[in-house]
């Protein structure tokens, strides 16, 4: 396991490091700055902005300064010889820079604010994947055929067609002003997190679904399930005991990318509801050419996905002894 650990830790640093340097230079290439707008600045006004948030330097330049905390100027750390008035480390150090929208804030504190109103999000919807995904597609492989099967089969092939926010809009015209039964925007209680969450897990409960049913159907044909059944178990016992921890087995290593999903899923469902979340701001930051702030939310989110596919890769041998981590 130390091997394995050791050899994704090194992939991370240089999946990472791409990252970082892809989405710096993409960044800077697309036309337009965060300081233009419908009112022309002062050319001295601009220049000093520019000077403020070093982007009159060259791009290495920049980068440099962006990613690691390099003495290029008078006022980096005093560890490395400036005066200590930047208090800018880099992406090293784990500080990402002034948003240069939201100036009363550092990217650090726009994470940390909406980090936990995206990551409750994304267990609400990951809640109602799982629970839907799983007992569809359990009912579906034990009904096999019959027209409860063809019906799960049906709607989890729409909900794959299906993308979120049309799903979100059906959703809002339906139990919001058919039949008012939840909030149409906001945050702060249960009843404005379950249509926002029920709409970003959809997609991925029906993947889910079809996965548990595939997983299921290959194991309820194996020897093990039949002796169990002619030992005279109860079907119960049968499924739940035997069968179920080899059927899912395909949804726990689906289980990495769909968390990867839904996180990334949330910017559209979080800007039609009104959602505070990261993905908010990461729209808002696209939008706006927020450098720093769009790149610190890239890093966070590529961060999870990785930590994310590797606990799925750990999970995976604990369900199936017979699988090597050196193999992985």
């Amino acid at each position: 396991m130390l091997r394995f650990l050791a050899r994704r830790l090194l992939w991370f640093a240089i999946t990472l490091f791409c990252v970082v340097t892809i989405s710096f230079f993409m960044m800077r290439a697309v036309r337009g700055g965060p300081f233009d707008g419908e009112r022309t600045l002062d050319p001295a006004i601009e220049r000093n902005i520019e000077a403020k948030y070093h982007l009159d330097w060259s791009l290495p330049k920049q980068y440099l300064q962006y990613v690691g905390p390099f003495n290029l100027d008078e006022h980096g750390f005093e560890l490395f010889g400036g005066d200590g008035s930047d208090r800018f480390g880099g992406v090293l150090c784990l500080e990402f820079g002034p948003s240069f929208k939201y100036k009363d804030f550092t990217v650090d504190q726009i994470i940390g604010q909406s980090l936990p109103i995206s990551a409750l999000l994304g267990i609400v919807a990951m809640m109602w994947a799982l629970a839907l995904g799983i007992s569809a597609g359990i009912a579906s492989a034990l009904r096999r055929g019959s027209g409860l099967d063809l019906g799960m089969r049906l709607a989890a092939t729409g909900g794959i067609a299906l993308p979120n926010f049309v799903i979100a809009s059906f959703l809002v015209i339906l139990t919001v002003f058919m039949i008012p039964l939840f909030p149409v925007a906001g945050w702060g209680s249960i009843r404005h997190m379950l249509l926002p969450g029920f709409a970003l897990g959809a997609p991925f409960a029906a993947y889910i679904s079809r996965l548990t049913r595939t997983g299921m159907l290959e194991v309820l044909s194996q020897d093990h399930i039949r002796t169990a059944q002619a030992k005279g178990l109860a079907p119960r016992t049968v499924i739940l005991r035997h069968a179920l921890k080899g059927g899912l087995l395909p949804v726990v290593s689906y289980l990495g990318p769909a968390t990867a999903g839904i996180l990334t899923g949330s910017l559209v469902i979080e800007k039609i509801f009104f959602i505070p979340g990261l993905g908010s701001h990461f729209i808002n930051s696209a939008l706006n050419r927020d450098y720093t702030l769009s790149m610190g939310v890239t890093i966070l989110f590529t961060i999870l996905v990785y930590s994310l596919n590797t606990l799925v890769d750990l999970a995976y041998t604990m369900l199936d002894p017979r699988i090597d981590l050196e193999e992985i």
